[in-house]
C-alpha cells in the first residue's frame, strides 16, 4: 500500500522549510515505529513537495492510525502507481473510479497535475483522456467538472500517481517545532483539549496532575492517566508527573476565607507547576482556562492566579465556546473519559460562593500569609512520572 500525504502549513514556513519537513518525518517513522512497524517493510519518501509512506498490505491499520495522528499534513490518501504511460495512467484511473464507484458515488472529476513537462499529455489534456476512459468503462458515473461527488487526482512525478478521497489530516504544525510545555491536566473536558490544541502548534508536552488523597480515589488518578494516553498519542508521548496535594489543600481551606478558596488553591497549583517546569526545562505552563466559564476564569481571578508565575502561560482555550471544547473532545476521543463521575481535586474543594472578581494585591496577600513553600516543595519531591500516549490498540482484533 502507498500512501501520499500532502503538507499544510510547512509550505508557509520558506526558509525554514527544510527543518519543519525534517522533524515531520521523523514524527512519522515514529509513530509507525510505536504501531510495530518498525522494520516490517514500511519505506517513508519524500519529493516534490510530497510525502509517500509504503507498507504492506496487511499493516494498513496501523498506517492509518499512525497518519491520523500526525500533526504537519493537511491531509492523505490511498494511492495507485503506475508506469509513466498514458496507457498506464488511464488503467489507473479506471480501477479508482471503480472503487469510487463502489463506494456509492456517482459523480466525478478528475484534476492533474504534471511535475514532469515530459509526459506526452498535459494536464488539461491528462483530465479529458483520463475523464473519458472512466466514463466509458462506467458509464453511470457521471463526468460533473462543477459539484462532483469524487475527484480523481492524478500526479505525474518520477512514476504516476492516482487518488481519489483524500483524508483530511490534523494540519498545524510537527510536534517538536515550538518547544515544550507543561500542561495542568485535571480529570475534565478542557485540559485535555487544551493540550491537543498545543500540540498541533507543534509543542511536546509533559503534564502534571494534582492528587488530592483520600479525597480523590484511585480510579480519579487512572480517569487522568487514560485522558495523558490519549493526548499523547497525538503528542508522541507524555510524561505525566502526579503530585500529592492533600496537605497545601488542607492548609488552604483553614488558613484562607472560603471565597478565596479556588483562588489560592489555582495560585498554588501554578507555583508547584512552574518550579517543575523548570526543574524539567517545560519553557511555559499550558491550561484549560476559558474567559469566564466558571468563577475563576473571571479576568480578575485569571490575572490573580498566574500573578505570581514568572513562565508564560499558555491559554489555547480562553476564547472558545463551551460546545466547541465538547466538540473537539468527541473528536480526539477524550470525551467520554472526562465526563467519567469520578471529582478532582478541584471539585472537592470549591467553595459555595467564590469570589468572582479578586483584587490581585489581595490575593497575593492572602497567599503570602499561607506560607506554603514547605508543603509544594514535599509534593514535588514525592512527584511520580509515568509515559503516557505509547500504548495501543491490538490492530489485529480491528481497534481504533
Amino acid at each position: 500500500m502507498i500512501y501520499i500525504l500532502k503538507p499544510g502549513e510547512l509550505t508557509l514556513k520558506r526558509g525554514n522549510r527544510a527543518g519543519f519537513e525534517r522533524i515531520l518525518i521523523r514524527n512519522l517513522r515514529t509513530l509507525l515505529a510505536l504501531r510495530g512497524l518498525k522494520g516490517a517493510g514500511e519505506r517513508v519518501e519524500t519529493t516534490g513537495g510530497r510525502y509517500f509512506v509504503h507498507c504492506p498490505q496487511e499493516a494498513v491499520p496501523q498506517a492509518e492510525d499512525a497518519l491520523n495522528h500526525l500533526f504537519g499534513i493537511s491531509g492523505w490518501a490511498r494511492t495507485r502507481s503506475c508506469e509513466k504511460t498514458v496507457e498506464s495512467l488511464l488503467a489507473a484511473c479506471v480501477e479508482e473510479g471503480k472503487t469510487l464507484y463502489g463506494q456509492g458515488l456517482r459523480s466525478f472529476k478528475v484534476e492533474a497535475r504534471r511535475t514532469d513537462k515530459s509526459f506526452p499529455l498535459d494536464s488539461y489534456g491528462i483530465c479529458a483522456r483520463a475523464g473519458e476512459a472512466v466514463q466509458e468503462a462506467l458509464p453511470e458515473f457521471k463526468v460533473n467538472v462543477r459539484s462532483p461527488q469524487a475527484v480523481i487526482q492524478v500526479e505525474i512525478r518520477e512514476r504516476t500517481y492516482v487518488y481519489g478521497m483524500t483524508r483530511r489530516g490534523l494540519r498545524g504544525l510537527p510536534v517538536g517545532t515550538a518547544g515544550r510545555g507543561l500542561l495542568l491536566l485535571s480529570g475534565g473536558i478542557d485540559s485535555p483539549v487544551a493540550g491537543f490544541r498545543m500540540a498541533s502548534r507543534g509543542m511536546g508536552l509533559d503534564a502534571v496532575y494534582f492528587h488530592a488523597f483520600p479525597y480523590t480515589g484511585e480510579e480519579a488518578r487512572q480517569k487522568v492517566i487514560r485522558l495523558a494516553d490519549i493526548v499523547g498519542a497525538y503528542s508522541l508521548g507524555i510524561r505525566l508527573w502526579t503530585l500529592g496535594f492533600t496537605e497545601v489543600q488542607r492548609r488552604i481551606k483553614a488558613g484562607t476565607p472560603e471565597e478565596w478558596g479556588t483562588v489560592m488553591l489555582r495560585m498554588a497549583m501554578m507555583e508547584a507547576a512552574e518550579k517543575l517546569a523548570r526543574r524539567i526545562r517545560a519553557t511555559c505552563l499550558i491550561t484549560g482556562e476559558s474567559l469566564a466559564q466558571v468563577a475563576s476564569q473571571t479576568v480578575e481571578n485569571l490575572s490573580c492566579t498566574g500573578s505570581l508565575t514568572g513562565l508564560p502561560v499558555l491559554r489555547p482555550l480562553i476564547g472558545t465556546d463551551k460546545e466547541e471544547i465538547i466538540t473537539l473532545s468527541r473528536s480526539i476521543g477524550a470525551y467520554e473519559t472526562s465526563i467519567l463521575p469520578y471529582p478532582d481535586c478541584c471539585v472537592l474543594f470549591s467553595p459555595a460562593h467564590p469570589i468572582l472578581r479578586g483584587r490581585v494585591g489581595e490575593a497575593q496577600r492572602q497567599y503570602r500569609s499561607l506560607d506554603l513553600g514547605p508543603e509544594i516543595d514535599t509534593a514535588l519531591s514525592g512527584a511520580v512520572m509515568e509515559k503516557c500516549g505509547l500504548r495501543f490498540p491490538d490492530y489485529s482484533r480491528g481497534g481504533k
